[in-house]
């Protein structure tokens, strides 16, 4: 996944830019850009990248993402059909700036909130589904509003999201402005580890396709996400498992060789380690 700096007209020259898609996002663009972006998806599922954050998404997903924090929400090309718009895909994305309601605003102290947690979105911030399921009519219908409508209405919803304890930090490090001269080798291999994860991919595999030694392929990983090439693998893998161990009547060991692992006794350990509990547990908690 290329990492893209996004720097449209569009979103320059408004203070609050809203759009609607319908269409999956199968576009592998790991990108950021200048302005804050409330992302809500309404309906649809994947994987979504913010900072060193990997996780599995779902309808009701609603994230905060700081400026120039790279990410992306990817869907699978095999969740989909020829057809892209049969509305498996619902997404609100709000673009905006500090001063999108004045100059200064968020530095009055009756707005200290709403700053602590434009400040914490540097990480990446995910609401649950009680706020998101609360807040689902104002943002699915505020690009219907009037331009001074939208800007209270964020107003508004930025207010009650701050007040909410219904929350969790993604990226465990800071991340913005993650720039290098090697973007089109990290696009390179994120997109191999997406498109292969289920397979076998060695050390010795991932660093051929970086064209790079194996220490140099390690500490470049590292340095790019925070992470391993290994633990990164592993929690692609584990995101991936909990779908299908939500979605699909495979037994344990069949969602194990399913996404890439061999030993059911290491994918137990490692799903455990990333999700909190047994494959198992997980499976009846939902």
């Amino acid at each position: 996944m290329k990492l893209v700096l996004k720097h449209t007209e569009e979103t320059i020259n408004k203070r609050l830019n809203i759009t609607k898609k319908q269409t999956p996002c199968l576009d592998s663009s790991w990108h950021y850009h200048a302005q804050y972006e409330l992302i809500y998806i309404s309906i649809s599922h994947g994987i979504r990248f913010v900072g060193d954050s990997v996780s599995q998404f779902y309808a009701g997903d609603l994230v905060l993402v700081g400026p120039y924090l790279p990410h992306l929400w990817l869907n699978k090309p095999s969740h989909y059909g020829e057809d892209l718009n049969d509305e498996k895909v619902n997404t609100i994305v709000l673009k905006f700036t500090d001063d999108f309601i004045g100059e200064g605003t968020f530095n009055n102290p009756e707005f200290f909130k709403i700053k602590k947690m434009l400040d914490q979105s540097k990480y990446g911030i995910s609401f649950g589904n009680i706020v998101s399921q609360k807040l689902h009519k104002e943002l699915i219908n505020i690009d219907r509003l009037s331009t001074a409508e939208q800007s209270i209405q964020l107003l508004n919803i930025l207010n009650q999201l701050s007040l909410t304890k219904d929350q969790e930090i993604l990226s465990s490090t800071d991340m913005r402005q993650y720039t290098s001269e090697n973007t089109d080798k990290i696009d390179t291999v994120l997109k191999y580890i997406s498109d292969n994860y289920a397979n076998n991919i060695s050390l010795e595999d991932i660093s051929s396709i970086a064209c790079m030694t194996t220490n140099s392929f390690c500490r470049f990983f590292k340095k790019a996400t925070n992470k391993s090439f290994t633990q990164f693998l592993n929690e692609v893998r584990i995101r991936n498992a909990s779908r299908y161990l939500v979605q699909n009547n495979l037994s344990v060991s069949e969602v194990s060789y399913l996404v890439g692992y061999n030993s059911i006794t290491n994918f137990n350990k490692q799903f455990k380690q990333i999700m909190g509990s047994t494959p198992k547990s997980y499976r009846e908690a939902i």
